[in-house]
């Protein structure tokens, strides 16, 4: 009997070992398809489960999750093939919902895994290692890597790139003027979940996206669907959904609304597995209600990924972003043209002044400082996703430049609006961020105080370099083409201005009995530097007698310009411009060489070829005159007192010279 009994027991422990061996693996199971579709916050919360459940039987009874069918007749299904997929697979999920801090312990074990198993944790291992601040450790990290990573590929660049990255950041975090910033977490608008993608709808009204829970959801929404918040006397009302049509089942963000405020472009996607697919989508108001959105087929291509669309604020285009074909690679920035009927021309790659072999994203544009904004992982930066910034038209951007910290932060930046009322980009800024964020991408308020910049110049004679005084100097915005400022030399021949920001500028002087001049100036390369001196610019001495020009070269026998002619007719267009009422002569003259009527002809198509140059240059030819005079007035002999041939004598009477004929 008691044999019995024993047996009994034996048998309910093992039964009861194989049912909870089974439970066990359920956990597994569940959080192995969940990272497989994509749902990376189930996925953890599994992963934990397990990896709980599974230390507790380890303890208790020695049990080895992955040889549970051995001990059992019922055949149990391991989706996952090591503990060490587990632990990987638990640091990957962290990483994608932003969570660094939970992550970072499990690329600490899969730190030292079998690399070829898991070629790529080291390099998650330094990412979460910088996001969080751990320079020195990320270096070592991504140093590892780069010495064990036999491929030649975009991880290895990156790796490269983030020990970059964390010279950056040393340099950023010493910047003397982060007492001039505020940046807060916008307490009023964040909620559980994220939050991100602001637009400015109106003057009061924004929106912006969340995956904060509704009524509908019974467990933590994954959801993101588009909000709006009133604000008034600065202050942020209460936040609500929109009343724009959202289907269950899709995902809707990044909105961008027309200047008359009644059409919105926006994105929709779906999630499958690890892949989302976008596309933008349009939707017009109609009796003050927004119509279901439709696709826009312009542009949205078959297999590829569009999104993010950002109306410009004149209306006349749309910048999206996509890995349609035809990019350098990744997430590319795209524009097309938008008429006022909506009509969007064929979109046009943005090229490699804004676009990388990485993915660019989160474009706006800020129009009162001329101001193109977006969000890459393809340049030396903070890390992760930067705030990065281009001035001018969309068709004529300046180089890039990295907005620095703590605009930018060690973690991913993406989708930065300013108040378009002001001039200072960074002075009223909304932006998304997950800095401080245990998970996602929350919003987040940012001021910048600016303290003027002086700029101070020089003005020379161009002949002796000796300071002129009493000049005045014009300096004009060369962006929105106005008058800021206008100076007076002292006795030092010194003048000086403040602005706000650097910029591009141009200083024109101008002095009785001297040409204007002019010189460009675009301030240090550290914008926050407070003082800087430009070039010297010098004013050339107006003389009655004719100014020769140097370096002005003719085929041989001919009229037609050498190309080594052109920068210093360029010197004389520049003149020209400078002195918008200045008329001038040109005459060309040759040689003895040759009979009079051929010289005479060849140094009028000469000096014609010269005005015809200056006219393809803008310069209008009521202001020009052309003179040949042949070989009638030389400067020198063309032959020696012994009459042998004196060729340094006919370089020099072959020449062209301009003068005034009218101030």
């Amino acid at each position: 009997m008691l044999i019995k009994r024993l047996s009994l027991i034996i048998c309910l422990i093992g039964c009861f070992g194989i049912a909870k061996a089974q439970f066990v693996n359920d956990y597994l199971g569940a959080a192995d398809k969940y990272f497989a579709s994509g749902d990376y916050f189930s996925a953890a919360q599994y992963y934990e489960k397990y990896m709980v459940a599974a230390k507790s039987k380890t303890k208790k009874e020695g049990f080895q999750p992955y040889s549970v069918a051995a001990k059992s007749n019922k055949k149990i299904t391991i989706v996952s093939n090591s503990r060490e997929k587990v632990i990987y697979n638990l640091a990957e999920s962290y990483r994608k919902l932003h969570y660094h801090e939970k992550a970072l312990p499990y690329y600490a074990e899969a730190n030292n895994f079998d690399t070829k198993a898991f070629p790529l944790a080291k390099f998650y291992y330094g990412s979460t290692l910088r996001s969080l601040s751990k320079y020195d450790e990320a270096a070592v990290a991504f140093n590892s890597f780069l010495t064990e990573y036999a491929e030649k590929d975009n991880y290895a660049v990156t790796a490269a790139r983030e020990i970059e990255n964390i010279g950056f950041i040393k340099q950023q975090l010493l910047r003397k003027d982060l007492k001039k910033f505020s940046v807060e977490k916008n307490a009023g608008l964040n909620a559980e979940g994220g939050s991100y993608a602001p637009v400015w709808v109106n003057e009061n009204t924004l929106w912006f996206t969340s995956t904060r829970p509704q009524g509908i959801d019974k467990t933590k929404s994954t959801t993101n669907r588009i909000y709006q918040v009133e604000y008034n006397a600065g202050n942020a009302g209460a936040v609500s959904l929109t009343t724009m049509p959202q289907l269950d089942g899709l995902q809707q963000g990044v909105t961008s609304i027309t200047p008359d405020g009644n059409t919105v472009y926006l994105t929709r996607w779906k999630v499958a597995g690890d892949k989302k697919m976008a596309n933008i989508y349009v939707s017009k108001k109609q009796n003050g209600n927004w119509e279901e959105p439709v696709s826009v087929t312009a542009l949205n291509v078959e297999g590829s990924s569009t999104q993010q669309p950002f109306v410009m604020p004149d209306g006349k285009n749309i910048v999206f972003t996509s890995n349609r074909p035809g990019g350098l690679g990744g997430l590319d920035l795209w524009m097309a043209s938008l008429d006022n009927n909506g009509n969007i021309g064929n979109p046009i790659n943005m090229g490699a002044k804004v676009n990388t072999a990485f993915d660019e994203q989160a474009a706006s544009y800020h129009a009162a400082s001329k101001t193109f904004i977006y969000s890459t992982n393809g340049r030396v930066g903070m890390g992760g996703y930067d705030f990065f910034y281009n001035t001018g038209s969309l068709d004529n951007l300046s180089g890039t430049k990295n907005f620095g910290y703590p605009v930018n932060s060690e973690k991913d930046d993406l989708y930065l609006i300013s108040k378009e009322s002001a001039a200072n980009v960074l002075e009223n800024v909304i932006m998304s961020s997950d800095r401080d964020a245990a998970c996602c991408l929350e919003l987040y308020s940012l001021h910048k105080i600016k303290t003027m910049k002086q700029i101070s110049g020089l003005v020379l004679d161009c002949e002796n370099n000796q300071p002129l005084s009493g000049v005045k100097v014009t300096i004009e915005d060369t962006i929105n083409g106005k008058i800021i400022a206008e100076k007076t030399t002292d006795a030092t021949g010194t003048y000086s201005f403040t602005i706000e920001d650097y910029q591009p500028l141009k200083a024109t002087g101008a002095n009785t009995g001297y040409f204007n001049s002019s010189i460009k100036i675009t301030g240090p390369s550290d914008d926050d530097q407070e003082n800087f001196k430009s070039s010297d610019l010098c004013l050339t001495l107006i003389k009655v007698e004719p100014v020769k020009m140097d370096n002005v070269y003719y085929d041989f026998n001919k009229a037609s310009l050498q190309k080594e002619s052109f920068a210093s007719l360029d010197k004389l267009v520049q003149l020209l411009n400078d002195n918008p009422t200045l008329e001038i002569e040109i005459n060309a003259y040759t040689d003895s060489k040759g009979k009079d009527d051929f010289n005479q002809k060849l140094s009028d198509a000469r000096a014609k070829s010269v005005v015809n140059y200056l006219v393809s240059k803008g310069i209008s030819e009521s202001r020009l005159k052309a003179i040949g005079l042949g070989e009638t007035m030389p400067i020198t002999d063309n032959t020696n007192a012994d009459g042998t041939d004196n060729p340094e004598g006919r370089q020099q009477n072959r020449r062209t010279e301009f003068k005034v004929i009218k101030k």
